[in-house]
């Protein structure tokens, strides 16, 4: 994966890589936005005990980090 790839994955997607989510808890969260929630991600996950919030916050860090850090675009990432 890029950083490029990182900087556009989706939360969802980047937690289930990270093995912090399952899909089907994503698609949990995604039909409670769909119902009209306007809460973040995160915010529904972590609500709904499908997450834990530090997981949220480290993947979320990660992405910011990396967005910020400058790294070449196309380094591949661990």
């Amino acid at each position: 994966m890029t950083v490029e790839d990182l900087i556009q994955e989706k939360i969802g997607d980047g937690l289930v890589r990270k093995g912090a989510m399952k899909k089907s808890s994503v698609h949990q969260v995604l039909i409670v936005q769909a119902c009209g929630d306007k809460r973040c991600f995160g915010e529904i996950a972590t609500a709904l005990s499908l997450v834990d919030e530090d997981e949220v916050h480290k993947y979320m860090n990660f992405k910011y980090a990396a967005r910020c850090s400058g790294f070449d675009k196309k380094r591949i990432l661990s």
